[in-house]
């Protein structure tokens, strides 16, 4: 493997350009984005002779949570000569519980134990974060719209593990992609301030779209929802699927009380049919709050994208076959009938 060694890291310092900040997938893997020191251990161990010395590591997990990001640490260790057992993503993990395995030559993957440990702990995270609103939505529609709270470059990510947890799709073209789904939304409140009507931008939406496509139409741009809510449905009839509240907080957000109006005004005025979909400032709490006034989906975005990463650590367990460990850690692996071999 062509990995990065402590010349190359002095020999960048000065030719480093205007670009990205995020590394690609090339500087991923040649070990970039690692911290200093694994490097500097690696080229030591070489200079020792002891780099390619056989080791078992362990990681363990900070919290409990749901476990994620696996796929991209197996893609990454791909060509390394390592074997690696694994908790199956999207699995409950408890507080200190061994979720992944690795056995192979030192040298050959201690370098990436940064963006290992980083794959895990904001996967993890995120898909946890997933985990308690769908459990709060129960069997109503979950949508991810966290994306725009993160860097570009990890937003995929995090979509990703927000439908491993649960979510029911998410918006992200490149997050959907990769779990080769199609991509959730409709169109934003600009779209409906530049056509300067909500019925004149549904009719339009209605006839753009292709048949078999849900119409969900923002009902908070103009005028007062559940007024809204009736015009769109007056409008579109039988092929409105269901209105979208995202009434910002400057306006109160979307509260119980609004959906139960909407929700009473559709109903009265024979639509039933139509879905109230929520968005705007969600978690767990609220969707609860929510669905029991009547909302039957809900878009969540900051809440996922913002929750913490679960920490994960990770600690050599072995030495060939000598069971070895740092003070306060017990030698020897870790007995784990969960762990299923990956690689």
């Amino acid at each position: 493997m062509d990995l990065i060694t402590l010349a190359d890291v002095e020999k960048a310092l000065p030719e480093t350009a205007a670009r990205f900040h995020a590394a690609t997938h090339e500087e991923i893997e040649k070990g970039w984005t690692t911290d200093i020191y694994f490097v500097r251990t690696r080229d030591l161990l070489n200079y020792m002779g002891l780099a390619q010395t056989e080791v078992t590591a362990e990681i363990f997990a900070s919290r409990e949570g749901l476990f994620a990001g696996s796929e991209e640490v197996l893609y990454l260790l791909r060509n390394a000569g390592v074997q690696v057992w694994s908790l199956p993503e999207g699995e409950k993990m408890a507080k200190k519980e061994v979720v992944m395995r690795i056995k192979g030559p030192y040298g050959n993957f201690g370098i990436f134990e940064t963006p290992i440990l980083g794959m895990l702990a904001s996967a993890s995270g995120w898909a946890s974060a997933a985990r308690r609103c769908k459990e709060a939505a129960g069997e109503r529609t979950l949508l991810c719209f966290g994306a725009r709270h993160l860097h570009p470059a990890v937003a995929p990510v995090m979509e990703r593990a927000a439908v491993l947890g649960g979510a029911d799709g998410c918006s992200c073209i490149l997050g959907a992609l990769l779990l080769k789904r199609r991509p959730s939304g409709t169109v934003p409140h600009a779209a409906f301030l530049i056509a300067g009507d909500t019925v004149k931008l549904a009719r339009a939406y209605n006839d753009f779209v292709p048949a078999d496509e849900p119409r969900i139409i923002l009902v908070d741009t103009f005028k007062d929802e559940a007024e809204e809510a009736l015009r769109v449905a007056r409008a579109l009839g039988e092929k409105l699927f269901g209105v979208r509240l995202d009434t910002p907080a400057e306006r109160g957000g979307v509260t119980p009380e609004l959906v139960r109006e909407v929700r009473a005004r559709l109903d009265q005025g024979g639509f039933k049919s139509v879905q109230i979909v929520v968005s705007g400032g969600l978690d767990p709490e609220r969707i609860s709050l929510l669905a029991e006034a009547g909302a039957d989906a809900f878009g969540v975005g900051s809440y996922i994208a913002r929750s913490p990463a679960i920490d994960m650590t990770m600690d050599l367990k072995e030495i060939g076959d000598e069971a070895v460990a740092k003070r306060g850690r017990i030698p020897g692996i870790t007995d784990n009938p969960r762990l299923v071999k990956m690689l």
